[in-house]
């Protein structure tokens, strides 16, 4: 088991640091804060305690630490008994820091698998904080994989020939329309989304896993920066009238390479709301570029259904390695 700090101060934390041998910059990247608040952390010591959200992001960043730097940080705060090998987590293992992607693009093609069961392309988010909602209130999210791209008219048509399921009422005669095999479905309702994910063993995201995975950790207030930037998503500025293919704005995705989390169609979540409805995350193209900000809130009833509403999925980092073990591969994650 890995050293259990009670209490982390300033002290505790700079130990932690000087244990994994990494720089203040970097430190702050991993924990989701500002690198000035690691500086004040380490200026004063014994004398501050770090808010809870990030205590918890402390206690989670040594949990993932080798047994090595586990074992340093324990000598530099004064345990004496080194531990044992720590069970895994469930997030992501350390990575030495010069093997680190870039701030902009904090998760990399190693990070991406296909997902064994419907085949989609998957994006590791790892555990840490984020800034969520329009106040920008630290939040701790666990480490997820998030579908790249959203649920396509495609993937769509094989849950539905898979399960027998109801096509959605756009598809003439229950059949897929072929030019729009890589639009992302639309008119299903919430439950029609949460079957889907069921049959795929996964989950429709929470808010905060959607807005995190949008975002990224430093704040910004589109995938892309905080630029007003219409053109980098189908909004209704664009004219299109209409969805747009999954993998057409390239220019718009998240610090971790997910697709139309801006504009083309809303998101279904699993975060209720009030009895019978659920978030709605992204905007779509029926919306003003001002909707567009991933931490605008959206909300209806779980019967809805309209042009303009789609879904993707998730799952926890520790089922997809859970599953892809299973099915003889291994999981790439950091």
């Amino acid at each position: 088991m890995p050293p259990t700090v009670q209490r982390w101060t300033g002290h505790e934390a700079r130990a932690l640091r000087e244990a994994k041998r990494v720089s203040q910059v970097d430190f702050a990247a991993e924990l989701g804060v500002s690198e000035r608040m690691i500086v004040r952390w380490e200026k004063e010591g014994e004398k501050i305690i770090p808010r809870p959200i990030n205590q918890q992001g402390l206690d989670t960043v040594l949990a993932a630490a080798s047994v090595e730097i586990q074992t340093r940080f324990a000598e530099m705060i004064g345990l004496t008994s080194p531990p044992a090998p720590a069970q895994d987590p469930g997030v992501p293992s350390e990575q030495p820091a010069a093997h680190e992607p870039e701030p902009d693009n904090p998760v990399g093609d190693e990070d991406q698998v296909r997902h064994p069961i419907d085949g989609k392309l998957m994006t590791l988010v790892p555990a840490g904080v984020y800034f969520s909602g329009e106040s920008n209130e630290p939040a701790y999210v666990p480490a997820f994989y998030i579908d790249v791209f959203p649920t396509t008219n495609m993937d769509y048509a094989r849950f539905v020939s898979a399960t027998d399921y109801k096509p959605p009422e756009h598809w003439e005669n229950g059949e897929m329309p072929t030019d729009l095999a890589n639009h992302p479905v639309v008119f299903v309702t919430w439950h029609d989304a949460n079957a889907y994910a069921q049959w795929s063993a996964k989950g429709l995201p929470s808010s905060q896993q959607w807005e995190k995975a949008a975002r990224g950790t430093r704040g910004d207030i589109y995938p892309w920066g905080s630029q007003r930037t219409p053109a980098k998503c189908n909004c209704r500025e664009g004219g299109h009238r209409k969805t747009t293919p999954v993998d057409c704005y390239a220019s718009g995705v998240s610090p971790y390479g997910v697709y139309d989390m801006c504009g083309n169609t809303w998101d279904w979540c699993s975060t209720e709301s009030a009895p019978g409805r659920y978030e709605l995350k992204g905007s779509a193209f029926t919306s003003p570029f001002l909707r567009c900000a991933p931490s605008t809130f959206n909300d209806a009833s779980a019967d809805m259904l309209d042009d303009d509403t789609g879904f993707r999925c998730v799952t926890p980092a520790e089922t997809m390695r859970a599953l892809l073990n299973v099915k003889g591969h291994q999981p790439r994650t950091r």
